[in-house]
């Protein structure tokens, strides 16, 4: 067996607009499972990146520990990029995205970094609504430690060992629509169509943007019981609609009736497109996403795309005022003003 990557691309590969083709936002060879969730995920991030136009190097990757944070090598190698200690991922995010806000943040995070030793980093980082895209793997289970339940495996699943959860899962869903999350959507790995328009549209949204990915460990859960395998999934999914994201002076062709398509403007000039599939839903409406959930739950149904947003989110830079300039392109005069500037602000505190 070989972790060498293969160089050989076809000669007539698609370019995007930057000139690059989609090798340019790959990473190195994967040595997760084979099978592994994860690394859809991964082709899905390199996707919607190569077709939103991204410029690499203009990324930062920031992770935690798992099989989930391992996976930024995978994707985009030509980006910034910071492997953390376990569940305080978010505030290595914060740090810099204070330091540099011209950055797109991608948060990689799986369910027990985030729903376990990270709950309370993750419950902060959406309270400051921090401009970033934070996407969990959610599998169920600590897949780099044997398989143990983690704490979004959900009450009555039995893992690989026959061992039945006895225990409410925590719904990272439900928890940040509960929190204020402006940015709130969840996807299947095995279902790339609606995962790239999902993150394009994350890396769009000014403020915190969660993406809950339910990514089944081939290895320790995806056995018979088990809710957060292939089958169980594929035979529980009910999906709020269709989704696309359409960049910024892009002309929209649709061939839906009037009435049927809802389009929500972003900040930019963006516009996220959906074709509503569930009745009595409002994407626009935060309690409505959160009794679309808790129906879901009483169904048996697992519920994707884009359950919520809102449009005038203000995330922390706009909410604190600070620098638009990065803080390794200010000079030392900015930086360090002198005794005078200090004494002046030490009057306005008295």
């Amino acid at each position: 067996m070989t972790y060498i990557k293969p160089k050989f691309r076809h000669p007539d590969l698609q370019k995007n607009k930057l000139g690059y083709t989609i090798d340019y936002y790959e990473g190195s060879l994967s040595t997760l499972c084979a099978g592994c969730g994860h690394d859809s995920i991964s082709g899905a991030i390199i996707r919607a990146c190569f077709e939103a136009n991204i410029e690499p190097h203009k990324v930062a990757k920031m992770s935690g520990i798992g099989c989930s944070s391992k996976t930024p090598a995978y994707f985009l190698s030509n980006s910034h990029g910071f492997n953390s200690v376990h569940g305080r991922m978010p505030s290595v995010a914060t740090g810099a995205n204070m330091a540099n806000r011209d950055l797109i943040y991608f948060g990689v995070s799986g369910d027990g970094d985030t729903a376990s030793i990270g709950m309370g980093q993750f419950v902060h980082v959406i309270r400051r609504n921090l401009n970033m895209v934070y996407l969990v793997m959610n599998n169920g289970c600590y897949g780099l430690t044997k398989g143990q339940d983690s704490a979004t495996a959900d009450c009555g699943s039995k893992n690989k060992t026959g061992n039945i959860n006895l225990f409410e899962g925590i719904d990272l869903v439900s928890l940040g629509l509960e929190l204020g999350a402006g940015f709130v959507a969840q996807s299947f790995s095995g279902d790339k169509g609606q995962l790239v328009p999902l993150i394009k549209a994350a890396m769009a949204h000014p403020g915190f943007a969660l993406i809950n990915v339910v990514s089944p460990c081939v290895t320790f859960n995806n056995n018979v019981g088990s809710t957060k395998s292939y089958d169980y999934i594929r035979e529980h999914i009910e999906a709020t609609s269709t989704f696309d994201f359409v960049p910024e002076m892009t002309e929209i062709k649709t061939d839906y009736s009037e009435g049927e398509i809802k389009q929500i403007a972003l900040h930019d000039g963006s516009l996220i497109q959906l074709n509503k599939l569930t009745k009595d839903w409002d994407p626009t409406n935060r309690s409505s996403a959160m009794n679309a959930m808790l129906n879901a739950k009483e169904n048996n149904e697992f519920l994707t795309g884009l359950i919520y947003i809102d449009p005038e989110s203000v995330e922390t830079h706009e909410l604190i005022q600070t620098s638009k300039t990065p803080l390794n392109q200010l000079s030392q005069s900015t930086l360090c003003p002198g005794n005078m500037a200090l004494a002046e602000i030490n009057a306005d505190l008295r």
